[in-house]
Protein backbone atom coordinates (compact mmCIF):
# COMPACT_ATOMS: atom_id res chain seq x y z
CA UNK A 1 0.00 0.00 0.00
CA UNK A 2 0.80 3.41 -0.77
CA UNK A 3 1.00 6.45 1.59
CA UNK A 4 0.01 9.79 -0.04
CA UNK A 5 -0.22 13.20 0.73
CA UNK A 6 -1.86 15.52 -1.26
CA UNK A 7 -2.03 18.57 -0.24
CA UNK A 8 0.97 20.48 1.06
CA UNK A 9 3.68 23.50 -0.03
CA UNK A 10 6.74 24.62 -0.55
CA UNK A 11 8.99 27.35 -0.04
CA UNK A 12 7.38 28.25 -3.36
CA UNK A 13 4.62 29.16 -1.45
CA UNK A 14 4.38 32.65 -0.12
CA UNK A 15 3.89 31.29 3.16
CA UNK A 16 5.83 27.87 2.80
CA UNK A 17 8.47 27.70 4.49
CA UNK A 18 10.78 24.48 3.28
CA UNK A 19 12.74 23.86 0.58
CA UNK A 20 12.21 20.49 -2.00
CA UNK A 21 15.31 18.79 -0.22
CA UNK A 22 14.04 19.13 2.97
CA UNK A 23 10.50 18.11 2.30
CA UNK A 24 12.16 14.80 0.46
CA UNK A 25 14.12 14.17 3.05
CA UNK A 26 11.29 14.39 5.75
CA UNK A 27 8.40 12.48 3.46
CA UNK A 28 11.32 9.65 3.62
CA UNK A 29 11.40 9.72 7.43
CA UNK A 30 7.53 9.75 7.55
CA UNK A 31 7.79 6.75 4.91
CA UNK A 32 5.41 8.73 2.47
CA UNK A 33 5.58 6.84 -0.90
CA UNK A 34 3.65 9.78 -2.45
CA UNK A 35 3.53 13.49 -2.07
CA UNK A 36 1.82 16.06 -4.50
CA UNK A 37 3.36 19.50 -4.25
CA UNK A 38 0.41 22.14 -3.84
CA UNK A 39 2.21 25.62 -3.82
CA UNK A 40 -0.13 28.52 -4.38
CA UNK A 41 -1.11 29.79 -7.52
CA UNK A 42 2.20 28.36 -8.77
CA UNK A 43 3.97 25.24 -10.42
CA UNK A 44 7.43 26.18 -10.55
CA UNK A 45 8.61 24.20 -7.44
CA UNK A 46 6.18 21.54 -8.31
CA UNK A 47 7.34 20.63 -12.04
CA UNK A 48 10.64 20.90 -10.74
CA UNK A 49 9.86 18.35 -7.81
CA UNK A 50 8.47 15.73 -10.34
CA UNK A 51 12.42 16.31 -12.15
CA UNK A 52 14.21 15.65 -9.19
CA UNK A 53 12.36 12.70 -7.35
CA UNK A 54 9.68 11.25 -9.85
CA UNK A 55 9.26 8.34 -8.17
CA UNK A 56 7.92 10.29 -5.00
CA UNK A 57 6.15 13.88 -6.16
CA UNK A 58 3.10 14.65 -7.72
CA UNK A 59 2.84 17.54 -9.59
CA UNK A 60 0.32 20.01 -8.11
CA UNK A 61 -1.18 23.49 -7.35
CA UNK A 62 -3.54 25.64 -4.98
CA UNK A 63 -5.31 28.13 -7.32
CA UNK A 64 -7.36 30.92 -5.69
CA UNK A 65 -10.34 31.42 -8.58
CA UNK A 66 -12.80 34.36 -7.92
CA UNK A 67 -14.99 32.41 -5.30
CA UNK A 68 -12.49 29.41 -3.97
CA UNK A 69 -9.84 27.68 -3.93
CA UNK A 70 -9.01 24.70 -6.07
CA UNK A 71 -6.16 22.16 -6.56
CA UNK A 72 -4.91 20.92 -9.94
CA UNK A 73 -3.39 17.26 -9.47
CA UNK A 74 -0.95 15.49 -11.98
CA UNK A 75 -1.13 18.71 -13.81
CA UNK A 76 1.42 19.84 -16.34
CA UNK A 77 1.23 23.61 -16.46
CA UNK A 78 0.01 26.68 -14.27
CA UNK A 79 -3.35 27.41 -13.67
CA UNK A 80 -3.41 31.12 -13.55
CA UNK A 81 -4.76 32.79 -10.70
CA UNK A 82 -8.38 34.65 -10.53
CA UNK A 83 -10.17 32.64 -12.58
CA UNK A 84 -13.99 31.67 -12.74
CA UNK A 85 -13.80 28.47 -10.55
CA UNK A 86 -15.28 26.64 -14.30
CA UNK A 87 -12.63 27.75 -16.27
CA UNK A 88 -9.73 27.20 -13.74
CA UNK A 89 -11.39 23.09 -13.39
CA UNK A 90 -11.69 23.16 -17.29
CA UNK A 91 -7.93 23.87 -17.64
CA UNK A 92 -7.24 21.17 -15.06
CA UNK A 93 -8.90 18.79 -16.83
CA UNK A 94 -7.17 19.87 -20.47
CA UNK A 95 -3.96 18.83 -18.84
CA UNK A 96 -5.40 15.41 -18.29
CA UNK A 97 -5.06 15.84 -14.24
CA UNK A 98 -7.73 16.00 -11.32
CA UNK A 99 -9.12 18.82 -9.83
CA UNK A 100 -9.53 19.01 -5.77
CA UNK A 101 -11.76 21.16 -3.52
CA UNK A 102 -9.71 21.57 -0.15
CA UNK A 103 -11.06 22.93 2.97
CA UNK A 104 -13.94 23.34 0.63
CA UNK A 105 -16.57 24.63 3.75
CA UNK A 106 -14.11 26.09 6.00
CA UNK A 107 -14.56 29.95 6.91
CA UNK A 108 -11.42 30.66 7.80
CA UNK A 109 -9.96 30.14 3.92
CA UNK A 110 -11.26 30.67 0.48
CA UNK A 111 -14.35 28.86 0.06
CA UNK A 112 -17.27 27.90 -1.68
CA UNK A 113 -20.62 28.30 -0.51
CA UNK A 114 -22.12 25.25 -0.36
CA UNK A 115 -24.84 25.75 -3.40
CA UNK A 116 -21.35 26.78 -5.61
CA UNK A 117 -20.26 23.20 -5.20
CA UNK A 118 -23.43 21.25 -6.14
CA UNK A 119 -22.86 23.76 -9.17
CA UNK A 120 -19.01 22.52 -10.23
CA UNK A 121 -20.22 18.87 -9.21
CA UNK A 122 -19.43 17.72 -12.47
CA UNK A 123 -16.43 19.24 -12.69
CA UNK A 124 -14.64 18.16 -9.16
CA UNK A 125 -12.94 14.96 -8.97
CA UNK A 126 -12.12 14.95 -5.39
CA UNK A 127 -13.32 16.83 -2.27
CA UNK A 128 -10.93 17.13 0.91
CA UNK A 129 -12.67 16.09 4.08
CA UNK A 130 -10.06 16.24 6.62
CA UNK A 131 -7.51 18.85 7.13
CA UNK A 132 -6.04 19.60 10.15
CA UNK A 133 -6.31 23.06 10.17
CA UNK A 134 -9.86 22.85 9.65
CA UNK A 135 -12.46 23.20 12.07
CA UNK A 136 -13.94 19.69 13.16
CA UNK A 137 -16.91 20.87 11.60
CA UNK A 138 -16.17 21.83 8.89
CA UNK A 139 -14.24 18.85 7.94
CA UNK A 140 -17.51 16.73 9.24
CA UNK A 141 -19.68 19.47 6.71
CA UNK A 142 -17.10 18.34 3.81
CA UNK A 143 -17.24 14.95 4.52
CA UNK A 144 -21.54 15.14 3.99
CA UNK A 145 -20.79 17.11 0.64
CA UNK A 146 -18.33 14.20 -0.88
CA UNK A 147 -20.89 11.30 0.31
CA UNK A 148 -23.97 13.46 -0.92
CA UNK A 149 -22.46 14.01 -4.23
CA UNK A 150 -20.50 10.80 -4.39
CA UNK A 151 -17.70 12.44 -4.99
CA UNK A 152 -13.94 10.42 -3.91
CA UNK A 153 -13.07 12.25 -0.70
CA UNK A 154 -8.95 12.70 0.56
CA UNK A 155 -7.47 13.48 3.59
CA UNK A 156 -4.19 16.16 3.18
CA UNK A 157 -1.96 17.72 5.81
CA UNK A 158 -1.82 21.24 4.19
CA UNK A 159 1.63 21.46 5.38
CA UNK A 160 3.43 24.81 5.15
CA UNK A 161 6.73 22.83 6.32
CA UNK A 162 8.44 19.89 6.60
CA UNK A 163 8.28 18.85 9.97
CA UNK A 164 4.67 19.59 9.35
CA UNK A 165 4.48 16.07 6.63
CA UNK A 166 3.52 12.85 8.13
CA UNK A 167 0.29 14.02 10.58
CA UNK A 168 -2.05 12.39 7.61
CA UNK A 169 -2.16 10.70 4.65
CA UNK A 170 -3.96 8.43 2.69
CA UNK A 171 -3.36 4.16 2.13
CA UNK A 172 -3.99 3.48 -1.37
CA UNK A 173 -2.74 0.30 -3.95
CA UNK A 174 -0.03 0.99 -5.94
CA UNK A 175 -1.68 3.18 -9.56
CA UNK A 176 -1.24 3.71 -12.98
CA UNK A 177 -2.32 6.83 -14.59
CA UNK A 178 -4.43 9.59 -13.48
CA UNK A 179 -7.99 7.76 -13.74
CA UNK A 180 -6.81 4.48 -12.06
CA UNK A 181 -5.06 6.86 -9.26
CA UNK A 182 -8.88 8.53 -8.36
CA UNK A 183 -10.14 5.31 -8.78
CA UNK A 184 -7.91 3.78 -6.57
CA UNK A 185 -8.19 6.66 -3.77
CA UNK A 186 -12.22 5.96 -3.89
CA UNK A 187 -11.09 2.76 -1.69
CA UNK A 188 -8.17 4.55 0.10
CA UNK A 189 -7.84 4.75 4.20
CA UNK A 190 -7.36 7.51 6.03
CA UNK A 191 -4.99 7.51 8.56
CA UNK A 192 -4.66 11.17 10.94
CA UNK A 193 -1.88 10.41 13.32
CA UNK A 194 -2.25 13.94 15.02
CA UNK A 195 -4.05 17.25 14.64
CA UNK A 196 -2.72 20.82 14.95
CA UNK A 197 -5.68 21.51 16.83
CA UNK A 198 -5.79 25.46 15.82
CA UNK A 199 -8.37 26.05 12.90
CA UNK A 200 -5.86 28.58 11.79
CA UNK A 201 -3.32 27.54 9.12
CA UNK A 202 -3.88 29.53 5.51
Amino acid sequence: MLRVDLHLHSHFSHDGKSSLQQLIDRAHECKLDRIALTDHNTVEGALTFVRIAPALAIAGEEVKTLEGEVIGLFITSRVPPFLAPEEAMDLIHGMGGLTYLPHPLDRHRANFRPERVMDLAQRIDIIETYNPWCDPAANQAAARLAEDLGKVSATGSDSHSAEELGRCWMEMEEYSGEQDFLEKLRYARHVVTASSGTGRRA
